[in-house]
């Protein structure tokens, strides 16, 4: 080996034994509340991912859509015509709210999504549910945030994960949570007149 190679693995050695030691110490295990919100492209495609290692760990899960209405989306259609005995999914939202323009029918929607979440988490089965796009629902008041707070510090099993998605996060809920992740804007295709395209968007 050259001196170089040498330090490297001198360096490399020492960086493993502070590793190990940190990595000795973290010996908890509890369901986790996620949050994945921001400007940011990748929310909801983060949380599919995080669905899909459940489904190939052979761990029952489920998705609650809250605003997505009935178009067909990749995640969706491979989860219903191959994983459903694993995976259950449940879209509930006809559309964002810009789309449907009728609050009360967007709250009754929302209010039924949140019911079926409720369900779902309460199954201690369910290792891991995906709430999608809960936190549009939130921002805009049709569901209140101090009570989803309240479930799923009361009422979530202890080993079961919640992830909630969209943008504009309320600070109860990041407060409350255990992992939040924060997608930041750089660049968009849209903003150059591109639409959104299957296999990335949907």
């Amino acid at each position: 080996m050259t001196a170089d190679s040498d330090r490297h693995a001198m360096k490399m050695a020492k960086k493993k034994a502070a590793r190990d030691k940190i990595m000795a110490t973290k010996t908890d295990e509890k369901g986790l509340i996620i949050v994945n919100t921001g400007k940011g492209k990748g929310k909801s495609s983060a949380a599919f991912g995080m669905i899909f290692r459940c489904i190939a760990h052979d761990m029952k899960c489920a998705v609650v859509q809250f605003i997505k209405g009935g178009m067909s989306t990749g995640e969706r259609d491979l989860i219903l015509g191959k994983f459903s005995d694993t995976c259950s999914f449940h879209t509930m939202g006809e559309g964002f709210t810009w789309e449907t323009q009728d609050r009360d029918r967007d709250v009754e929607m929302a209010q039924a999504a949140w019911e079926k979440a409720k369900e779902l988490i309460r199954d201690d089965s369910h290792k891991m549910v995906l709430l999608d796009e809960i936190n549009i629902a939130l921002r805009y008041d049709y569901i209140d945030v101090n009570e989803v707070v309240k479930f799923l510090e009361e009422e979530k099993p202890h080993m079961t994960h919640v992830v909630l998605t969209g943008r504009n996060a309320k600070e109860e809920l990041i407060e409350a949570a255990d992992l939040v992740t924060e997608m930041e804007l750089v660049k968009h295709p849209f903003r150059a007149g591109i639409k959104a395209q299957i296999g990335v968007e949907f």
